[in-house]
């Protein structure tokens, strides 16, 4: 697999949006964080949501803040919007977008929901576990099929418009497990870094 951190999101803004990603991703980039999302919501006034994590999965409320600290004069030189906004940065979450190749392969087993750009089956949206994922796409064994579709549909990730876990106690708990273990594995890190 690649360098997760350089792996090029499958779902990507347009508009405005995109805009702010291009000009924050190189700053997130440098701080080891990889960029999820970026959405300009009517909420609040208006606010610019900026969902980013590190390569191994995590976000700390330290991250947010770092995060926050640094994109914020990135934002104020560039000034792509015109209007005053309220910046918020977060964590994907654990009913997280589904935005990268090694997201189908890190939560495989698990339940997504997703909508294509295109016709498969006759339809464009789609719900299901994950049961495979290769360099082309994904399987999911859809949880509810209509009379006379099949279990299973292959989902090329190049039709993927938009698809986002379903939350479930398996994966509150596999998440937790997940986040424990990178902690656990951080925490080993600066360990053998202070020697």
């Amino acid at each position: 697999m690649q360098d997760s951190q350089k792996e090029p999101r499958l779902v990507v803004e347009t508009g405005l949006d995109l805009r702010v990603a291009e000009i924050i991703e190189p700053t997130l980039d440098a701080m080891d964080f990889r960029l999820v999302r970026v959405r300009l919501l009517n909420q609040n006034g208006l606010t610019l949501q900026i969902m980013c994590e590190r390569n191994d999965g995590t976000m700390t409320v330290q991250d947010c803040e770092a995060v926050s600290t640094a994109v914020s004069p990135v934002l104020d030189v560039d000034d792509p919007i015109d209007k005053a906004y309220h910046l918020e940065v977060s964590s994907p979450g654990i009913d997280r977008p589904m935005v990268r190749k090694s997201d189908f392969v890190r939560w495989s087993g698990h339940l997504v929901k997703c909508e294509t750009s295109v016709l498969l089956d006759g339809r464009k949206r789609f719900r299901g576990k994950i049961v495979e994922t290769d360099e082309n796409g994904f399987t999911l064994e859809r949880d509810q099929p209509a009379y006379g579709e099949e279990a299973r549909v292959t989902i090329p990730y190049s039709a993927l418009a938009e698809g986002k876990l379903i939350l479930t106690d398996d994966l509150i708990r596999d998440a937790l497990r997940a986040d424990k273990l990178a902690k656990a594995q951080a925490a080993n890190q600066n360990g053998e870094d202070d020697e």
